[in-house]
Formats: C-alpha cells, sequence, structure tokens
C-alpha cells in the first residue's frame, strides 16, 4: 500500500503521514489504531504498535472458556447447531480446533486416532498422510488452497507458529498416487472439497465466518468453516449419515 492510498484511507494528509512515518510527528492512541485497522493489523499487534507509540494496550485477552467469552462460546455453539446435517467446525488462530457439531466426527472414521488427541490443528489432519490426505480426491488442489491461506495469514501476523506449520507440512509425501502440483485452473467460483468416503465422494464448497466486530483478541482470531453440500447427492448422503449418528447418540 503507498503512503498516499493509505492517508487517502485514513482520511489524513499524506504530509501528516509521512511526518509520522519518520518520526517527525508523534501519533496520537487514536491515529495509531487508525492506521492499524486500516493496515489490517491483527488486535494482538495493534496492542503492541500501541505500546511502542508509548501507550497502554487497549485489546484484552481472556482464554476461551472465560466468563468473558460465554456469549462467544454460546454463539459459536449457536452457528454450529444450526449448520447440522453439514459439517462445521470452530478454530483459532492456528487452525486449532475449538469446537464441531456432529456432522463432522463421521469423517474422521479413517483418520489416525493420533492426529485426533486434543490439540487438534485441523490443516495437520488435513494433510498428513495418515489424516484425511488419502481421502481427498482433489488432493492438490485442497492442498495448494489451505497453504494459499496459511501464507497469506503470515503475511499479515508474521505468526511463528504458523511459519513453523507451513514448514511441517511441506515435509508431508502426497498420498500413494497423488502428486503435489495442482490441475490446471478452471471456471469453478470456488474451491470444493472432495472427499472420499464409504458411501461414495462427497464434495462440499466452504465458506469461513469470523465476529465481525471483536474487540477480544481470542474473539478476533476464530473462525468458523462451515461446509455446504456442492450437489444433492452430497446433501442426501449427509442427513443419512448424521441422521444414523443421531439415533446412536
Amino acid at each position: 500500500m503507498s503512503q498516499l492510498t493509505l492517508a487517502t484511507e485514513a482520511e489524513i494528509s499524506s504530509r501528516h503521514l509521512s511526518f509520522l512515518e519518520t518520526g517527525r510527528a508523534r501519533p496520537s492512541r487514536e491515529m495509531v489504531l487508525r492506521l492499524a485497522e486500516h493496515l489490517m493489523i491483527p488486535l494482538r499487534d495493534q496492542n503492541v504498535l500501541l505500546v511502542a507509540a508509548g501507550y497502554a494496550p487497549v485489546f484484552p485477552e481472556h482464554p476461551l472458556d472465560a466468563p468473558e467469552l460465554a456469549a462467544a462460546r454460546h454463539a459459536i455453539d449457536l452457528v454450529l447447531r444450526g449448520h447440522e446435517p453439514y459439517p462445521a467446525l470452530a478454530i483459532d488462530r492456528h487452525w486449532t480446533l475449538v469446537a464441531a457439531n456432529r456432522a463432522i466426527p463421521p469423517l474422521l472414521t479413517a483418520v489416525d486416532p493420533a492426529l485426533l488427541q486434543p490439540p487438534v490443528n485441523v490443516i495437520r489432519l488435513s494433510l498428513h498422510p495418515a489424516g484425511l490426505a488419502p481421502q481427498i480426491a482433489n488432493y492438490p488442489t485442497w492442498r495448494a488452497h489451505l497453504l494459499t491461506r496459511l501464507r497469506q495469514q503470515i503475511a499479515v501476523s508474521g505468526d511463528a507458529v504458523l511459519t513453523a506449520l507451513v514448514e511441517e507440512v511441506a515435509t508431508y509425501v502426497a498420498p500413494a498416487g497423488v502428486g503435489f502440483t495442482p490441475p490446471s485452473p478452471n471456471t469453478a467460483i470456488v474451491v470444493p472439497l472432495r472427499l472420499t468416503t464409504p458411501t461414495g465422494v462427497l464434495s462440499f464448497i466452504s465458506t469461513t465466518t469470523v465476529f465481525g466486530t471483536p474487540i477480544d483478541i481470542t474473539v478476533s482470531g476464530l473462525a468458523i468453516e462451515s461446509f455446504f453440500p456442492a450437489d444433492a447427492a452430497t446433501a442426501e448422503a449427509l442427513r443419512e449419515l448424521v441422521g444414523r449418528e443421531h439415533a446412536a447418540g
């Protein structure tokens, strides 16, 4: 982003922004937060900027099980349950599984139990040779999609944990008979997840939901990944699959 573009979006003069950048002017707390917002800096790092500018942090951080986050946990549970019989899960900023609905476990029956021991990392679970990787019919495309999302997060946050995760995933061998080169681009508007199961190949499209106005660092890092059937056969298979789970439960 150019200095002029940032100044325009933040509604300040480029001259003043230049003075802030070179240290000829000292930013107010409000200015730090305004620039951080337009630069899409995560709340955790906005606190770091505030301290560097001589101000106290303004964004609290509570563990997810803290009473202060009860409303957020309730909202997550509502969204996950409301999405059934389709799969949905909640993850934190490091892709650690926070919660999942009842449509998720039936899809993980072939996964190595060691990968399901908490804390469960969803990227590792998806791409590990002992995880879902052998079941993903379009593995190269889905792998490229997940790694692109990871690298975008790293570009914004510089997060060391995510960087280590990318490096780990790069060491995974591909499932038998599968290479890492993605197929040629097609005209699809989304990247599907095509999962091979005992009931056939299930095809999903996914959406990501985040809290729109978080003021807590933990909440700002939460996301809900919701999977929708991409065809009628997948929708019917999921209804039957989750129906059997409900009956067994």
